[in-house]
């Protein structure tokens, strides 16, 4: 399992694959990774991180690869 150091140098080449499409209001979640089509599996954790804002920011990882962004209750991004 790799450390939170490795996932920080991670963060800045992430490029976002897929915005979520559950059309929560809350939710500005996306897939930094091809959706799957099936649960995550063995292999899958969530990284919870203190958001710099107000809501929640957790880090969905699959084999020490960041796959997803969870970004919860947060103002607009855009």
């Amino acid at each position: 399992m790799c450390g939170e150091a490795q996932l920080k140098e991670q963060v800045e080449r992430l490029r976002i694959v897929e915005v979520c499409s559950c059309e929560d209001e809350f939710c500005q979640s996306f897939y930094t990774a091809p959706k799957p089509r099936r649960p995550y599996g063995d292999g899958h954790r969530n990284v919870c991180l203190d958001a710099p804002w107000p809501g929640y920011l957790i880090l969905n990882v699959v084999n020490d690869d960041v796959v997803y962004v969870e970004v919860l209750y947060r103002s607009s991004l855009c």
